[in-house]
This record gives structure tokens, C-alpha cells and sequence, in this order.
């Protein structure tokens, strides 16, 4: 059985990763193409516990190498139960954030040595590379507003969503010098205007970069 793809969605807060990784795997099924829907920080009991400590503003602060080794915790159990699986069973996986978060939040913007990332991608995550990578693009204080509307009015920003905005700022710099260096993978997307409109993009380049391959 041909291993299933691994799309990924990354980009910085409130630019529309969560729907429109879900529209794109609705999509892939209704085209006949077994999809995983997951995200990150989560996807299984366990990573979905390491979320709620990664996210919570409540918690204690701490530095960025013990961040990203809760990152990476989170994505090892992931990748063992579900990912991996997954593709192995000929199934596709769409993820909503994935490693790429982990190299620009912690690495580009929070201080983690390009070493300690290396090091955790190498243990982790190599060989499960995503096959393509939809980077959404919007200026960082068009998403911090897209953010605030959508959390429920008596929820706080999370932890990233709180920072400031030069750090939203180095974030959107950030994802985009990765899509930059890896071309081959990483497509940038514009996610301004309206949600069909994104969609319709997305889709376009799943059906330029995966599905015109797989026909």
C-alpha cells in the first residue's frame, strides 16, 4: 500500500489554520481520500493534556528549551499513535501546526539554539517530514484581532496569543523565511479576505502540488 500524504498548516495566530485544515481534509474526502484530521500541540489523550499546560496562562513560566521539550513530547506520542499509522495505512494526514511551529516560535523568535531544534527534530521527528507545508499569511495585527473575536468573551488570550506584538511581528518573519528556504515544500498562502477565497487558494495548490500526481 502507497504511503498516504502529510500536509501540514502553520502560520501565526489567528490567520484561519484551524478551518482551513479542516475544509481541506473535508475536501480530500469527498474526493475519496482517507483523511486524519490533527493538530498540534495535541491529537491524542496525552498531547492533548501537554496542550493545556502549553496554552494556559496560568501556568508558570518557563525557558525555551523546556518549552519546546514539551513540544516535542507532545509530538512524539503524536507521531507514534497517529501520524505514522496513518500514512503507513495509506491515509492522509492533515495537521493544523506541526514542527515548523516549534523551529519559529521557540527556535527564530524565542531564543532556543538552532542546535537544541536540530537535536529534537533529528530524535523526533526525522524521517516524517510533511510532504507540503500551506503557510497562512496575514499581517500579525489583522490575525491578533481575527483571535480576540473568535475566543469566547470570558476567555483570555493563551500564552503566544498574549505576547507582544513585535513578537507577532519576528513570528510572521519567521514562517516566512521557512517557507522561503524550503520552497520545494512550503507554499505561502494569502489568508485575507474572506473564508471560501482562502479555501479556494488552498485547494489549488493541493491540487497543483499532491492530487495532480495521485490522478
Amino acid at each position: 500500500m502507497a504511503r498516504g500524504k502529510f500536509i501540514t498548516f502553520e502560520g501565526g495566530e489567528g490567520v484561519g489554520k484551524s478551518t482551513q485544515a479542516r475544509l481541506a481534509a473535508e475536501r480530500l474526502e469527498r474526493q475519496g481520500i482517507a483523511t486524519v484530521l490533527t493538530r498540534e500541540p495535541g491529537g491524542t489523550p496525552f498531547a492533548e493534556e501537554v496542550r493545556d499546560l502549553l496554552l494556559g496562562a496560568s501556568h508558570a513560566p518557563r525557558g525555551p528549551l523546556a518549552e519546546a521539550l514539551l513540544f516535542y513530547a507532545a509530538r512524539s506520542d503524536h507521531l507514534d499513535r497517529v501520524i505514522r499509522p496513518a500514512l503507513a495505512a495509506g491515509r492522509w494526514v492533515v495537521s493544523d501546526r506541526f514542527s515548523d511551529s516549534t523551529r519559529v516560535y521557540q527556535n527564530l523568535a524565542g531564543g532556543l539554539t538552532d542546535e537544541a531544534f536540530a537535536t529534537l527534530e533529528r530524535l523526533v521527528v526525522a524521517p516524517t517530514a510533511p510532504d507540503l507545508t500551506l503557510v497562512l499569511d496575514i499581517p500579525p495585527e489583522e490575525g491578533l484581532r481575527r483571535a480576540a473575536l473568535r475566543r469566547v468573551a470570558d476567555t483570555g488570550a493563551d500564552r503566544f496569543e498574549a505576547r507582544t506584538l513585535d513578537f507577532h511581528r519576528q513570528l510572521r518573519e519567521g514562517f516566512l523565511a521557512v517557507a522561503a528556504a524550503e520552497p520545494e515544500r512550503c507554499v505561502v498562502i494569502d489568508a485575507a479576505g474572506a473564508e471560501a477565497g482562502v479555501a479556494a487558494r488552498v485547494w489549488a495548490v493541493l491540487e497543483a502540488r499532491l492530487l495532480a500526481g495521485s490522478a
